[in-house]
C-alpha cells in the first residue's frame, strides 16, 4: 500500500507525513493565481516569459530565471506567454534533517537559511542560470521527476543526492549574481547554535540576554556575529521564524488563530497580528482565508513520490 506524500486539500498543495521532494514541469499560458504553501519551492524557467508577483514586488521572468521561496511565502504568475517552469519542492523536515549540514556551507547556507531571511527579500531568493548551469541542472531535475514512481525507502539516497546537486547549481548562480564578494563565509558555530536554539524553542519568551547566556557569549558579541552571518540580529531572525511557522500552521491545521500565536511564541493576539502582517503583508485571518478557502487557488496537482 502506498501513501501519497503530496496532496491537494481545499485547493492547497502540501506535503504529508513521510514525503521529501517533488519535481516536475508546469506550463502557464496566461497566469497562475496567488497562492502559498508549507514547503520550500524552487521555480526554474525553461521557456517563455511571464511576471512573478510577491510581497517583494514584480519580477520579469524568462529562460534561466529561478526563484527560491521559503514556506509561507505567497506569490503568483501573471502575463504568461508559454511560460514553462520546472518546479522543485521539498519539505521543511528534509531541510532540518537530511540537509541540516547545509547551515555551515558558505553557498548552501546562504541559499537555504540566511539569504531568503534578510530584510527586503521576504523569504525569497532570485538567481539567473546561464546555459551551462541549465544544462548541468536538467539531469538532476529530470531524475527527481522520474523518482516519483520509485519507493522512497529504496531511493532516499538518490532523491537527497539529486536534490543537493541541483541546489548546488542554484547556490552557485546566486553567488555569481552577488558578484565577486560572493555570499559570505561559513556561519560561525555559535551562530549556527543560536539559530537552532531559536528554531527548536519558538514559543519560549526569548530575550537577547537569555540567548547570549545560553551560548556563553556577551550580548553585543552575539549580535555582531549573528548580523555578520545572517544579515539581521537574533531577535529579528526569531520573528521571521515565528511568522513562517505560523503561516504553515494556518495553511495545514484548523487551530484557532490565537492558539497559533501562542504556539509560535506570540501570545498577545494584537502583537501577533502586527508581527505577522509585518512579515507576510496580511493579517493571519486574511492569510488563511485567501490561501485555504479558495478551492481553485491551487488547481494543479503535484505528482507524488511514492512511499512503501
Amino acid at each position: 500500500m502506498t501513501a501519497q506524500p503530496v496532496e491537494d486539500t481545499d485547493g492547497l498543495v502540501h506535503f504529508t507525513q513521510g514525503s521529501l521532494v517533488y519535481a516536475g514541469q508546469h506550463r502557464h499560458e496566461l497566469g497562475y493565481p496567488v497562492h502559498s504553501h508549507s514547503f520550500l519551492e524552487v521555480a526554474l524557467v525553461l521557456d517563455g516569459v511571464g511576471t512573478h508577483h510577491s510581497l517583494a514586488g514584480a519580477q520579469p521572468l524568462s529562460r534561466g530565471d529561478a526563484v527560491l521561496l521559503r514556506p509561507g511565502v505567497w506569490h503568483e504568475y501573471r502575463d504568461c506567454r508559454r511560460l514553462v517552469l520546472f518546479n522543485c519542492c521539498f519539505s521543511p523536515d528534509l531541510l532540518h534533517r537530511e540537509l541540516a549540514w547545509t547551515r555551515e556551507d558558505p553557498l548552501l547556507g546562504h541559499l537555504l537559511w540566511t539569504g531568503p531571511q534578510t530584510r527586503g527579500r521576504h523569504g525569497m531568493l532570485a538567481a539567473r542560470f546561464d546555459e551551462g548551469a541549465l544544462e548541468n541542472s536538467r539531469p538532476h531535475l529530470d531524475a527527481l521527476a522520474e523518482l516519483h514512481a520509485k519507493p522512497l525507502t529504496r531511493h532516499r539516497g538518490a532523491v537527497v543526492g539529486r536534490l543537493c546537486l541541483f541546489l548546488n547549481e542554484l547556490a552557485r548562480a546566486v553567488e555569481q549574481d552577488a558578484g565577486s564578494s560572493g555570499t559570505g563565509a561559513s556561519a560561525h558555530p555559535t551562530v549556527v547554535a543560536a539559530m537552532r536554539l531559536l528554531e527548536q524553542r519558538l514559543a519560549y519568551p526569548w530575550r537577547l540576554d537569555d540567548l547570549a547566556r545560553d551560548l556563553h557569549l556577551a550580548p553585543g558579541s552575539l549580535v555582531r556575529l549573528f548580523r555578520s552571518a545572517v544579515g539581521m540580529p537574533p531577535m529579528a531572525y526569531l520573528a521571521r521564524q515565528r511568522a513562517e511557522a505560523a503561516a504553515t500552521l494556518l495553511l495545514t491545521t484548523d487551530l484557532p488563530v490565537t492558539e497559533i500565536g501562542r504556539t509560535v511564541g506570540w501570545s498577545d493576539p494584537n502583537y501577533f497580528a502586527r508581527r505577522f502582517r509585518a512579515h507576510l503583508g496580511l493579517n493571519a485571518t486574511e492569510y488563511r482565508r485567501r490561501f485555504r478557502a479558495d478551492a481553485g487557488a491551487m488547481a494543479a496537482k503535484l505528482r507524488p513520490l511514492l512511499v512503501d
